[in-house]
């Protein structure tokens, strides 16, 4: 319609066709046509005031579509409905109509003919505007593999983890190689203390480190990012299941870190591309003119948002993880590879195990049950024996050296029978030692000690010999004047020679 009240225009101050048609190429068989309607509908007489667009429409018709050849998919319209009435896509109904319709177009004709039959949706998108300091959107995203210098310079897939704060679009990037609750706190900590200030809110993908169930208006965040979150005084926002645009502008800032800076690089190892993206970051992408705001990303955040950013806390955040935890039959609990100890009547039940950088906390419910150290590698045992019950206390308490020192207080006949005892197999044989020095509770020194001594005098120093001795009262008795031919230490150990067994012959191989 435009064109059209221009070419009327230019016919109302006498232009030829051949002008006209140079200079709004249209061709001259138009012009005449327009010219025909325009003057049937008073257009072209002096004094005559241009009508607007609408008013022309309705005088002259719709303008001219240009010519549209018939598709080859329209004698098979009715075909083509039916089957993309039932599901079926658009490959497969192609495949269709060429083996069982004979169809002999191109696929690209089945396309655009569904397309008429069936319009695409119109999205909408509505843009976000944040005040300075108001929110920061977060995201990890696979950033490549990268040499790992803790495993002897091995590949190991990394992540790149962004905040990008969205007011300024400044950024804090990251490579990782994990999103465990430690790693996504961490990058956190840091990423806070390199704005200098916190925002009031933090938008975030459903990220099992963050939060546990995807839910909009009620979701269940991880108790340690849920700590983080009140200790910094920030809110967490995740979004939508399966809706990044949701958080466009960190999603925009991680495609071009990949694209400017991670794409044709090449690094030493994980250490030295982090140095550099952190250069990256200050020197590139903070001083370029944002295609959004059209203004450097650094320059608004110093201008503007850092101070309104909200302070950070005199303290720093030290818990680095939070999970559920089952004690086990031998009183301890596993968290990370090592082995914590609980009073053993939480057997069986389940804690809250809260991990800072340096001490374990474990509850069960508000009740803080246990803390310990924090053990910094894999296998540690971290236990307290008045976790155990007295009886399985005493038995890690009393260990061969002190049950050896206790047999010397009580006298010499004693500290051999124990020594004799604990010469061979100590851990299997340490608890009859035990019971045998427990026996001096119920019978005395003296009588324990006469006890040992005919024990050794018949060369028979088990724990059960000892005990059926003191029933008897045959400590009591005197010893026999001559000592038996079989009495020694060495009684069950290796009562015959080998030679007995083998012969002398060499053997061949």
């Amino acid at each position: 319609m435009h064109y059209l009240r221009e070419l009327i225009h230019r016919l109302r101050l006498g232009q030829s066709d051949r002008a006209i048609s140079r200079d709004l190429e249209i061709s001259r068989n138009t012009i005449g046509k327009y010219r025909s309607l325009a003057q049937k509908a008073g257009l072209l007489e002096a004094g005559v005031c241009l009508p607007d667009i609408r008013s022309l429409a309705a005088l002259l018709g719709p303008a001219p579509a240009p010519p549209r050849p018939a598709s080859s998919v329209q004698p098979y319209q009715e075909i083509v409905e039916r089957l993309l009435a039932e599901g079926v896509e658009m490959t497969a109904l192609f495949e269709r109509l060429r083996m069982d319709y004979g169809y002999k177009g191109s696929y690209s004709s089945i396309r655009r003919f569904v397309r008429r039959l069936q319009p695409a949706k119109v999205r909408v998108t509505v843009r976000v505007q944040t005040a300075p300091g108001e929110e920061a959107q977060v995201d990890f995203s696979p950033a490549g593999r990268f040499l790992d210098p803790s495993l002897e310079g091995r590949l190991r897939p990394a992540h790149i983890f962004v905040m990008t704060l969205s007011f300024s679009r400044h950024q804090y990037a990251e490579l990782v190689f994990d999103q465990k609750i430690a790693t996504w706190i961490g990058c956190h900590r840091r990423a806070l203390a390199h704005f200098g200030g916190v925002p009031q809110r933090i938008v975030l993908d459903n990220l099992k480190a963050a939060v546990l169930v995807a839910s909009l208006h009620d979701p269940v965040l991880g108790e340690a990012y849920r700590r983080m979150a009140q200790h910094y005084g920030f809110v967490v926002s995740p979004n939508r299941p399966r809706t990044p645009q949701h958080k466009g502008k960190v999603e925009s800032g991680v495609h071009f870190i990949k694209r400017n800076f991670l794409a044709g690089q090449q690094f030493a190892d994980i250490g030295e591309a982090n140095l550099r993206l952190a250069e990256w970051v200050r020197e590139r992408a903070g001083v370029r003119e944002h295609g959004t705001t059209h203004q450097p990303p650094l320059t608004l955040f110093e201008q503007q948002e850092r101070a309104q950013l909200l302070p950070l806390p005199a303290e720093s955040f030290e818990l680095i993880d939070s999970r559920q935890v089952k004690v086990h039959p031998d009183c301890h609990v596993v968290i990370a590879g090592s082995y914590y100890s609980v009073p053993f009547r939480y057997v069986g039940q389940r804690l809250d195990a809260f991990v800072f950088e340096r001490v374990v906390q474990l509850f069960a419910g508000v009740e803080l049950v246990a803390t310990h150290p924090r053990a910094m590698a894999k296998g540690v045992w971290r236990t307290r024996l008045e976790h155990y019950p007295s009886e399985k206390a005493a038995f890690l308490e009393k260990t061969p050296q002190y049950c050896q020192a206790r047999a010397q207080q009580i006298g010499p006949s004693t500290s051999t029978a124990v020594e004799q005892l604990l010469a061979e197999r100590p851990l299997d044989r340490l608890r009859s030692v035990q019971a045998l020095l427990r026996l001096e509770e119920v019978v005395g020194r003296r009588r324990l000690e006469a006890a040992c001594q005919r024990a050794i005098y018949f060369g028979d120093v088990r724990y059960r010999r000892i005990k059926d001795i003191l029933n008897a009262a045959l400590d009591q008795m005197p010893l026999p004047a001559k000592s038996p031919a079989q009495a020694g230490s060495q009684l069950f150990l290796f009562a015959r020679s080998a030679s007995e067994f083998f012969g002398q012959e060499k053997v061949k191989c």
